[in-house]
């Protein structure tokens, strides 16, 4: 069953995600683009690394331009915001051939509006109902053009970052290509700036060196490794398609995603810049808490970053990031871009004067707390149990010795237990699990609402 989970259609390659699904996704998405722009639309196509991928933009290249529609098809791999900002900058709709940070063994194909940012759900539903349905053929068939989409998006990149601040960093830069699109791409940024660095992972590999193509610390261990062997050293990275990002600090510690969007918010505000910052219910307290004290508005959205940039589409907002790893700013496009995350942040890093790691110890100092968190996930197969679970947390008042102070319904239950600590009970979109999280702003705290809450949803049946 072919379905569009919150950022496209994935599946494993020659199981369900094989020629005559490509073909019927690819005319679905070509009789969207059909019935709401007709033929003058021009449509590009992109691909990252992984197995099959160029062979099947390839073939949807093709199906797309004997229909009618001029089609650009991209000459080599391309990460997901490279695309998207074409998308954008050339009044296309644009499809992308990638599975993000998945396994090696799966692909998929990811529609991109002309607005650069994610499909919205309204448009993933209209390309559902249009699978198996066919719409008729130009007068005349197109010939595939191929194209370079990086010169466009390189210019646009040195118009947001100050590379010339970025040269004045005082830590060194190991860049960890993990094999993925953003090869040829973040590196040429920084080569073409005079940036120095060092480098590891620097091919495009189809099994991501057997490992998964997620910029996390348990896949950054070479990385880690590197960075500890040197003195003064930020490591980087991006997954697969380069749209999340991935960042070590001088002392071998891994930053989440949430910590980087606080610091590079607090920083796009010294800029100038002002708005909103947009979240998902799934970030962290931080957060809330840095943008209260810049006294910084927050919009705040269900898990998906399609959500965040269609936030991003309607107010003026200064970020808009998610605690898996994505993010982008005002000014560029509403989609998650990993690779102007890194460099965002290191230019961060070199007007502070300070290490990262000190940058960071000064983003908790700022909101007076450390947080903690963590994730289980339930194995809950029918809904009927899920329903009950997100039920009895939708009505929950106290957890352990925590009084429950505001429960938020807008995906699943985020339940706050006062403004340090909190959980967020919600269905996995894509498999048949319930995702618990959790977060305190210390370890005690945080194992016993952990224990009090595992408890109680073990104990549902």
């Amino acid at each position: 069953m072919i379905k569009f989970g919150t950022d496209g259609w994935r599946a494993i390659l020659g199981e369900e995600f094989h020629d005559f699904n490509v073909e019927k996704v690819t005319l679905a998405m070509g009789k969207y683009v059909y019935d709401n722009f007709g033929y003058d639309k021009q449509i590009i196509i992109g691909y990252d690394p992984r197995n099959k991928a160029d062979y099947y933009a390839k073939l949807c290249a093709e199906i797309l331009a004997k229909k009618g529609f001029i089609v650009a098809l991209s000459s080599h791999v391309v990460p997901t915001p490279v695309l998207a900002f074409n998308a954008k900058f050339r009044n296309a709709c644009a499809i992308m051939f990638t599975a993000s940070h998945n396994p090696p063994e799966y692909l998929g194909m990811k529609f991109i509006p002309d607005y650069a940012g994610p499909a919205t759900s309204d448009i993933t539903d209209e390309i559902t109902e249009n699978l198996g349905k066919d719409f008729p053929s130009a007068d005349k068939s197109q010939k595939v053009n191929t194209a370079e989409f990086g010169t466009a998006y390189f210019a646009k990149i040195k118009k947001l970052i100050d590379f010339k601040k970025i040269k004045t960093l005082k830590s060194k830069i190991i860049f960890d290509g993990l094999y993925s699109a953003s090869i040829g791409y973040f590196d040429k940024l920084l080569d073409s700036n005079g940036i120095k660095y060092s480098s590891i992972h620097m091919e495009h590999d189809i099994n991501f060196g057997g490992l998964m193509p997620d910029p996390k610390p348990k896949y950054l261990k070479e990385l880690v490794s590197k960075v500890c062997s040197e003195q003064n050293t930020i490591g980087l990275a991006n997954d697969g398609d380069a749209d999340r990002f991935g960042v070590i600090d001088e002392n071998g510690y891994y930053v989440a995603p949430d910590v980087v969007i606080a610091i590079l918010l607090k920083y796009l505000i010294k800029k100038g810049y002002k708005g909103s910052l947009v979240t998902t219910v799934g970030s962290s307290i931080l957060l809330d808490e840095t943008a209260k004290k810049l006294n910084v508005p927050v919009i705040e959205t269900p898990v998906g970053f399609k959500y965040i940039g269609e936030a991003m589409r309607n107010n003026e907002v200064i970020i808009g990031g998610e605690e898996s790893g994505g993010l982008s700013i005002q000014g560029h496009i509403p989609e998650k871009d990993g690779i102007l995350a890194n460099l965002l942040l290191l230019e961060a890093v070199a007007d502070s004067g300070r290490s990262l790691y000190e940058l960071v110890q000064d983003t908790y100092a700022f909101v007076g707390s450390k947080f903690y968190a963590d994730r289980h996930d339930f194995q809950k197969s029918d809904s009927e149990t899920i329903n009950k679970v997100l039920e009895i947390f939708n009505a929950i008042k106290i957890i352990g010795q925590y009084e429950v102070t505001n429960i938020d319904k807008k995906d699943g239950a985020k339940i706050m237990l006062g403004n340090k600590a909190k959980i967020l009970v919600r269905p996995s979109g894509t498999e048949p699990l319930l995702r618990v999280y959790f977060e305190a702003d210390n370890k005690e705290k945080l194992a016993e609402i952990e224990t009090v809450t595992d408890e109680l949803i073990n104990s549902i049946h």
